[in-house]
């Protein structure tokens, strides 16, 4: 879909909901430049999986540097992107999470969250999120699937926790559009009509722009 004026799209969704494979295909579709969350050069990924209390703080820093960096970058582009993860999912989801657990303390979380505001003062939200919506057990197996070493020590309480979280945030998410992608049942990565229908929703979503935010549901 190519468009007169350009189009910002997040992908967003839990760890292993499928928002990198989603973001390339759309990104291929559509002609969209991707942004991809930093994971394999993350200096602190590894170390918070071993041991979150310890570097909680540090790795939410660095997400939101990174995010707040290509956030900018997106929007003065000029060009269609898409983005794997939002900027807004690493205060809404995994700081709070982080906080609520008792592994981020309330002074740096404070701090945290205050940076964060300021940033939102300068940021244009996306033309549409896309949420993906994964129950847990889907969650495990494609987390295991994918293999990642410092993943595979990921419980499922922790992950319980970030999908509550996820529903609240997008239960009450209204900085724009809005498509809620119910994943049970649906392989948009090996099997070609799901991917089709699915990208005919995000087209439709963007096609059919409204003067409020829209929210939508995909199956």
């Amino acid at each position: 879909m190519r468009t007169q004026t350009p189009v910002f799209v997040a992908v967003a969704g839990n760890i292993g909901a499928g928002k990198s494979s989603l973001t390339r295909l759309l990104a291929d579709r559509f002609g969209w430049v991707p942004f991809f969350e930093s994971v394999d050069d993350n200096p602190y990924l590894a170390d918070f999986y071993a041991d979150m209390k310890r570097w909680s703080f540090h790795l939410q820093m660095y997400f939101l540097a990174n995010r707040f960096k290509n956030h900018k970058q997106m929007i003065e582009s000029g060009r269609s992107v898409i983005q794997d993860r939002s900027i807004y999912e690493d205060a809404e989801i995994f700081a709070r999470n982080l906080f609520e657990m008792g592994n981020m303390e309330r002074r740096d979380y404070e701090n945290y969250v205050s940076l964060f505001r300021v940033m939102m003062e300068y940021l244009k939200p996306p033309d549409l999120m896309i949420y993906l919506q994964c129950s847990v057990d889907v969650l495990l197996e494609q987390i295991a699937r994918r293999g990642r070493t410092y993943e595979q020590s990921i419980k499922r309480e922790y992950l319980e926790l970030l999908n509550g979280h996820y529903e609240e945030w997008i239960g009450r998410y209204n900085l724009g559009s809005l498509l809620v992608v119910r994943t049970e049942g649906l392989d948009f990565v090996n099997r070609r009509t799901d991917f089709d229908e699915l990208a005919g929703a995000v087209e439709k979503c963007l096609r059919n722009p409204s003067s409020s935010p829209r929210r939508s549901t995909f199956r």
